[in-house]
């Protein structure tokens, strides 16, 4: 076949073969390529994993009680807030629990002011410590992506208390749709700085291409099963 075409247009097929997908396509045929590996991968993740899905809520109705899901705020795509879907992890008075801790625990108070994150939450259950664990308590997101408010790779999702802390890059984060995972979940996760995590963020913007979700998705998995700056 490459011997009917002209020197040229062998050159430029050649070229073309060689580059990785999807440099020479235009942007917005892979970003709406993008979104339809996000559906049927979430369509069929949801299928597969819905006695799963039903065994942990089980488990947390015998345990905890209700409610199994919480719907929390979060900045999504275009800076629209939209309702993060989790396991519910936490006691029900969460936020009372959380300060009544940072009143009495000072050294508490700057770990959250510095990361947002606390290494022992007293807010977390002794089931919801297993499912932070194991990533199980992200799940529901699923039902997040199908519905078009997030994406399977991506930046996680802030809240807008956050919103300052990503100064001009917040721009780079409101441009995509937020991850089930992302750079930060396999590199580190709350074992890294909040500014190390802005950086990993506007690194994906910048450099995202379809290869280098796969291997997102390919580092995310043993990071998961190390449970890798979970907490």
């Amino acid at each position: 076949m490459l011997s009917k075409l002209s020197s040229e247009n062998q050159s430029s097929l050649v070229r073309i073969l060689k580059t990785p997908f999807p440099a020479y396509i235009d942007r917005s045929i892979a970003v709406r390529a993008k979104r339809t590996s996000d559906v049927v991968i979430a369509t069929t993740a949801l299928i597969t994993l819905g006695v799963l899905f039903a065994l942990i809520a089980l488990a947390m109705l015998l345990m905890q009680g209700r409610p199994i899901f919480i719907r929390h705020s979060r900045i999504g795509r275009h800076g629209t807030p939209f309702g993060c879907l989790k396991f519910r992890t936490m006691v029900r008075d969460a936020d009372a629990a959380l300060s009544r801790h940072l009143a009495e625990d000072p050294h508490a108070l700057l770990e959250w002011q510095a990361n947002r994150k606390l290494r022992n939450d007293p807010r977390i259950t002794r089931l919801g410590k297993v499912l932070r664990e194991t990533s199980l308590d992200e799940l529901p997101q699923l039902i997040n992506i199908l519905r078009g408010e997030m994406s399977l790779v991506g930046p996680r999702p802030i809240v807008a208390d956050e919103i300052v802390r990503y100064g001009a890059g917040f721009a780079d984060y409101t441009s995509v749709r937020p991850g089930l995972t992302g750079l930060w979940q396999c590199s580190g996760r709350n074992d890294v700085s909040y500014d190390y995590r802005v950086m990993l963020d506007r690194k994906y913007v910048a450099d995202w291409t379809f290869r280098g979700d796969i291997v997102i998705i390919l580092r995310t998995i043993p990071a998961v099963i190390k449970s890798s700056g979970v907490y």
